[in-house]
């Protein structure tokens, strides 16, 4: 079975996390992607939630030991494996081995949300009250989907851990 790596950066600020629509995948998702090739898992994130949102975050979380030499990535605060069904990158069933990271936007304006994109995405910010109710969330322009278990879960937790720092 054919394995790639790839990257979510939940950016939460304010207490509301980033989701947009997947229209093949009809869900809410956080931003990420597949890690290039000579990046590493941090800067295929940051390059994601930039490329997906338009802005630069700070990654939530430190390098685990003390030491300077070798230099550290901050950990991941999760892994994950999901199984793919057949798509354009492979005419296959594959896995995407998932390093997940707890962002936060480094530049929001006072008293809101950083702008997200205006597209076809559809996205939007997400508050706890939403992600605990589960289900199905709507988008203003009335698109409805699921929000997978899992990002809920990850998704108050980026918004706890953002709240936190």
């Amino acid at each position: 079975m054919h394995r790639h790596f790839t990257v979510t950066g939940f950016v939460s600020h304010d207490g509301r996390t980033a989701l947009h629509w997947h229209r093949r995948l009809a869900m809410w998702l956080p931003p990420g992607g597949h890690v290039e090739a000579d990046e590493d898992p941090v800067q295929a994130m940051l390059r994601e939630v930039r490329e997906e949102t338009g802005l630069d975050v700070d990654v939530l979380g430190d390098a685990a030991f003390a030491y300077a030499t070798p230099p550290q990535l901050p950990p991941p605060v999760a892994m994950a494996v999901y199984a793919i069904p057949r798509d354009g990158v492979l005419d296959e069933p594959h896995q995407h081995i998932d390093f997940i990271y707890f962002t936060r936007p480094t530049a929001a304006p006072a008293g809101g949300a950083p702008a997200l994109p205006d597209d076809d995405d559809c996205w939007t910010w997400v508050d706890e009250a939403a992600l605990r109710a589960g289900g199905t969330f709507a988008h203003p322009s009335g698109r409805t989907a699921a929000v997978p278990g899992d990002v809920r879960e990850l998704g108050l937790a980026a918004i706890a851990a953002a709240r936190r720092s």
